[in-house]
């Protein structure tokens, strides 16, 4: 008998010591305009990103996830409050969602776990404007939420840093538009004057000071490889000053892509490929792009220390995304503002408690998709509202299917469905284009003519996103529109019609 009641007590013990376990801390760190130039990604062959490999080896990395919307405040928005632009209309560079009154007072990710008893911080890009909270309410003319602040505690860094004191590569097509702008700086090797820098060793600091009872979400947003784009030198030395880091293109490349597509992108400050290579800025830009990639993998190789440090590794979730991606010269642009590969597919890493190692995952996912994910690995109450599904299945055993492809819209009509294979976009105006990722990575086939592909477009169009809303009341910087009836794209307000030329 008396052996078993100290069985009973044994297995009483354990029960009561599992169900007082901490919840999991969150490390959540995002990266502006980052793609696949990641090298476990294997999107350039020379990027060198060391810490996020280690990262993406203890944990899972998703290689098929894609951004919501190819613009910074649209994406993160979906992926703050998990619903798609084309629910709440948020498609452009404005409006802030708080002051929409239909989406006022919703509960957005860092306030739900705040809510749950976690210490949210933050600072740097976060959301497209920082940390959001009152401070930019007020700047808006627009009252604070009720909920309050989207993060408790905050602090305004980040960004450029300091600037050269005029442009390193002068003029544009667009005009001498300040952030277009790349290339060694400052030339001291400095790095601590850079915003990315002062942003991680804030987060260090509020790691080590972060109190042991209670369970932190603590976001940090880095704002490179975003233009302008400088780095010091030494970043730029791990990268060849020669052709073999232009990423592949081809010449012909838009050859059989609607003309819908161009309008995507029509008046942006981000100069076209052909501006590029005349100017002699091509192989400029892309060795800027990978060496402020590598400088933020040290800032988060920072971060990941300092959890180590701390003794903070095994029970913290670390997450890595990116907002959206950014072309190099493939498909004759860079920037973003597309519904290509380059431009929608994003670094998506999961690593801590709940999560097996080094798994690569194939299936497609969605940054909407982190709200429900990191709700179900902290363990707090679900929720019925969000439009992204956990990926909780594919971080346990990354062979779980998932039949819901990735969806990116970009404008009211416009719209991605990336499944496992295949890119299927269809644009406002009816045209479309096919690219089998399988056998075409680069995308430079389209297939969306030929009949005998027709029901893997019917099945990719099963998915077009319904609500498909116009752009909410105070959009602005970056939107476009379709009139049928008139068959006219307008841009920022001016038609643009089929027989205006493209602009170079």
């Amino acid at each position: 008998m008396r052996r078993g009641l100290t069985l009973f007590a044994l297995l009483l013990g354990l029960a009561v010591t599992a169900s007082a376990a901490p919840r999991p801390n969150v490390l959540f760190i995002a990266i502006d305009d980052q793609n696949d130039w990641i090298g476990h990604l294997r999107g350039h062959p020379l990027a060198q990103t060391p810490h996020l490999d280690r990262l993406a080896a203890r944990g899972t990395t998703f290689l098929n996830a894609h951004c919501q919307s190819p613009l910074c405040n649209s994406s993160r928005a979906s992926l703050m409050l998990s619903l798609r632009p084309t629910t709440t209309g948020i498609y452009g560079l404005e409006p802030w969602f708080r002051n929409l009154p239909e989406w006022r007072d919703r509960v957005s990710l860092p306030q739900y776990f705040a809510q749950h008893g976690y210490r949210t911080v933050a600072t740097g890009k976060v959301y497209h404007q920082g940390t959001g909270g009152p401070a930019r309410a007020a700047a808006e003319g627009q009252p604070p939420a009720p909920l309050g602040r989207e993060f408790q505690i905050t602090a305004p860094l980040g960004g450029v840093g300091t600037r050269p004191p005029k442009k390193l590569v002068g003029d544009t097509p667009m005009g001498n538009n300040p952030w277009m702008d790349w290339g060694v700086w400052p030339l001291d090797n400095d790095d601590t004057t850079k915003g990315d820098y002062q942003v991680a060793s804030w987060i260090v600091e509020q790691i080590k000071a972060t109190p042991r009872d209670q369970p932190f979400f603590i976001a940090a947003g880095f704002f490179l490889p975003h233009v302008p784009c400088y780095a010091t030198q030494k970043w730029f030395d791990l990268y060849p000053d020669d052709d073999s880091v232009l990423p592949a293109v081809r010449e012909d490349d838009r050859a059989d892509t609607p003309r819908f597509s161009w309008y995507l992108h029509w008046h942006l400050p981000e100069p076209r490929l052909k501006w590029l290579k005349e100017s002699g800025q091509w192989r400029n830009l892309v060795r800027s792009y990978l060496a402020c990639t590598s400088f933020v993998d040290a800032q988060v190789g920072r971060l990941l220390r300092a959890l180590d440090d701390a003794g903070l590794t095994d029970n913290t979730i670390v997450v890595v995304w990116g907002d959206h991606g950014w072309h190099l010269g493939e498909k004759g642009i860079s920037g973003k503002n597309t519904l290509w590969e380059r431009s929608t597919r994003v670094p998506l890493i999961i690593a801590g408690p709940g999560v097996k190692p080094g798994q690569r995952c194939a299936q497609p996912a969605e940054l909407l998709d982190l709200y429900p994910t990191l709700v179900e690995l902290a363990g707090l109450p679900a929720r019925n509202d969000l439009e992204g599904l956990s990926l909780v299945p594919q971080l346990r055993d990354a062979g779980t299917k998932r039949e819901r492809p990735a969806i990116t819209s970009h404008n009211q009509g416009n719209h991605s469905i990336r499944s496992e294979r295949w890119r299927y976009i269809r644009y406002a105006d009816g045209t479309q284009e096919l690219y089998d990722l399988e056998n075409d990575p680069h995308e430079w086939n389209n297939l969306a003519g030929r009949e005998e592909w027709a029901d893997v477009i019917a099945w990719h169009r099963r998915w077009l996103p319904q609500p498909d809303r116009p752009p909410a009341t105070g959009s602005a910087s970056r939107i476009l529109t379709y009139n049928p009836a008139t068959d006219e794209a307008v841009w920022e307000g001016k038609p643009v019609r089929r027989e205006d030329p493209i602009p170079e």
